[in-house]
């Protein structure tokens, strides 16, 4: 064999290689969204059932108004919420934030929606409310955390009524004014001490596209805080583990799921045979009438293939 057929050969799989690295790109980007809309829709749905069975009105007073009247609240003995259950809803005007929260920070759950560390109070309640999402997939709903300034308004709409929380400010260097976040090692889990401050904790990776750091914004609530609810036990499933993330230092934000392994490798290798049986039909028949057939076929099992690759990646890229 000549070796420009070889050299030729090389290059047209290295074409083809790139195709593919880019269009996951592509579906980690823009394509992960899509699962997340499906999952809002419902979260939604489900959420607005609860609010209207609530037998009590939703409200408190915001950050504008008197807060020294008591609020009226759902009971303190309300159910603890199971994983990936509905629980809130987060609104960030300063940055277009409006989504379900859900409970639990393991990776199918951050996939859905902004997820809560269930060892940490309920949004509205006393102490530290630490949630964690993504920045640059699945919506993304932690983007835009870096542009929040002190004061901006943090609402979360609950079964307990509505709670205001303002951005906090923190020091930056010498000169420069405070800034509504700050950058800690993925160590740093005193992030998530409950100190005696009524606030909410907002994680997520950093920089973009990097596990390296994690990006943090506290608010500070300024509405009456609501009746507090008992954390859920940590429940276990039958290898041993916990159905719910319930340690900080576990960092479920920097893992992988790496039960992804066996169905990404099949669902891979499916989606190249797919490819392979669409040109070679096209060869040996009509080209047109195969790529016709066999091209929706393949995005289709790439598609699903992308979402195992992507479960074996960060949870909050």
């Amino acid at each position: 064999m000549q070796w420009w057929r070889v050299v030729g050969a090389i290059g047209r799989f290295m074409m083809r290689a790139g195709v593919l690295i880019l269009l996951f790109v592509a579906y980690q980007l823009w394509g992960t969204g899509l699962a997340t809309d499906r999952a809002q829709d419902r979260l939604s749905d489900e959420f607005t059932a609860q609010l209207e069975q609530s037998s009590t009105t939703t409200s408190t007073p915001s950050s504008t108004t008197s807060t020294t009247a008591p609020p009226v609240t759902a009971p303190a003995d309300l159910p603890a919420p199971e994983p990936g259950d509905p629980l809130a809803r987060i609104q960030i005007p300063a940055i277009g934030v409006d989504f379900i929260v859900l409970q639990g920070v393991d990776l199918k759950w951050l996939k859905e929606g902004p997820g809560h560390f269930p060892q940490t109070p309920l949004p509205g309640q006393p102490g530290n409310v630490a949630l964690a999402g993504h920045r640059t997939t699945y919506k993304a709903p932690f983007n835009r955390l870096d542009e929040l300034q002190p004061g901006d308004d943090v609402t979360f709409t609950t079964l307990q009524g509505t709670f205001t929380y303002q951005v906090d400010a923190h020091e930056t260097d010498p000169g420069q004014p405070p800034a509504g976040h700050f950058v800690v090692k993925p160590s740093q889990v005193e992030i998530l001490d409950q100190d005696g401050t009524n606030k909410v904790t907002l994680m997520a990776c950093n920089p973009k596209y990097s596990a390296r750091e994690r990006i943090v914004v506290t608010a500070t609530l300024v509405s009456n805080p609501a009746p507090a609810t008992p954390p859920p036990p940590a429940a276990t499933t039958d290898d041993g583990g916990t159905s719910v993330t319930t340690d900080a230092s576990l960092d479920a934000l920097a893992g992988g799921d790496s039960s992804a392994w066996t169905p990404a490798v099949l669902w891979m290798g499916l989606a190249l045979l797919v490819w392979f049986v669409t040109w070679y039909a096209g060869r040996r028949w009509h080209k047109l009438p195969a790529y016709l057939v066999g091209t929706p076929i393949f995005a289709v099992v790439l598609f699903v293939a992308y979402e195992n690759i992507a479960r074996l990646l960060p949870a909050s890229y």
